[in-house]
């Protein structure tokens, strides 16, 4: 419907239709980052919140009603503060590294179906390049360590490249396992393929949600894998000489991250947009059949934000790992563990179709 009213728009003013596919993929693009900046100030002051209750805290009561308007004075700050750039850095690198960083998060939304047929990016193999380019941000996070010119941003980089690669592959292996059950690489399938609570992949696929969930945690350098950003020893990691709106940028693609994640997870175990039930409330009334898609939006958002509280609870929870035992716990445990519940999953599917 947009789209046919950007094609009159062109026609009206005389305007290349060759550009209609260009200026609506812009379009897309641009909900797509303006729902993205309103999830990060919703998970943040969620996180805000969940963390002062857990550990027995106020958290945000000051800025406007009950604290709810502490997040967006937070961003205005952070829009408004001085850009330094440290003596001796790489000052194209330094720039560029935030926005390697934040780009792919763009893509990711894109791929995710929030709803039968509303994803951004339709693709047969969504998961795949899903995979792909959440990988990609690793690279902002070298080039930020690298740029900085500084020995402590330097560690914290390296340390991601480590963890990012340590944790990656048991991630994929249990995404596999995902894709054997469906027999589909497309998100949208996958989501299908769960009619009902009966029907999620957590129950055949247990072992497989506990490594995607905890190789989550790692790629988004959340606790206790959040050794790349480790304060007590290197000051602040990778982001330790940014201030200001690049700061800003490596903020909000960890918390739309988080998201993104927590949303992928809900669709390949818990059944994405379907319902619990199999059946939508609103498909029983005739005036309501066309806009089930919201029901559809409402069920992934509810499971999302189930999965979201649980990291956070984790964060409140569970103390930061030495970095020797985030290396050892990917490679000795969850790897064999990975390849362990695709073998099963691959007799399962076997056996029982």
């Amino acid at each position: 419907m947009i789209k046919a009213l950007i094609a009159k728009l062109f026609s009206y003013f005389s305007l290349p239709h060759i550009l209609v596919g260009f200026v609506w993929v812009v379009f897309k693009f641009a909900v797509i980052a303006a729902i993205m900046v309103v999830v990060v100030l919703m998970l943040v002051l969620m996180e805000r919140r969940v963390l002062a209750v857990l550990t027995i805290r106020k958290g945000p009561n000051r800025v406007g009603p009950n604290g709810l308007l502490q997040t967006i004075a937070d961003a205005i700050k952070l829009l408004f503060k001085e850009d330094i750039v440290p003596t001796g850095a790489d000052r194209v690198l330094f720039t560029l590294a935030p926005v390697l960083f934040f780009a792919p998060v763009l893509v990711v939304y894109g791929l995710i179906p929030f709803a039968e047929g509303r994803a951004g990016i339709d693709s047969s193999c969504s998961l795949l390049l899903l995979l792909a380019v959440s990988s990609v941000g690793i690279l902002g996070l070298v080039s930020a360590g690298w740029a900085s010119n500084n020995k402590y941003s330097m560690l914290g980089s390296m340390r991601s490249v480590a963890q990012g690669i340590s944790y990656e592959l048991p991630l994929v292996i249990a995404a596999l396992g995902v894709v054997l059950l469906s027999g589909s690489m497309s998100l949208n399938e996958i989501v299908l393929a769960q009619k009902n609570i009966l029907d999620w992949y957590i129950l055949p696929s247990g072992i497989g949600f506990f490594i995607f969930l905890t190789c989550t945690l790692a790629e988004l350098n959340r606790c206790p894998f959040d050794l790349p950003e480790a304060e007590s020893e290197l000051v602040g990691g990778y982001n330790t000489e940014y201030s200001g709106m690049k700061f800003a940028l490596f903020f909000l693609a960890e918390y739309a991250l988080l998201f993104a994640y927590s949303a992928v997870i809900a669709t390949l175990f818990f059944g994405g947009y379907t319902s619990p039930f199999g059946v939508y409330a609103m498909g029983f009334i005739p005036y309501l059949k066309k806009i089930v898609f919201v029901e559809q939006f409402f069920w992934l958002m509810l499971k999302t934000f189930v999965i979201v509280y649980l990291i956070m609870w984790i964060r409140a929870t569970l103390p930061r790992l030495r970095a020797d035992q985030l290396m050892s716990f990917s490679w000795k445990f969850l790897l064999p563990l990975s390849f362990l519940n695709l073998i099963l999953l691959a007799l399962l599917k076997y056996y029982l179709g």
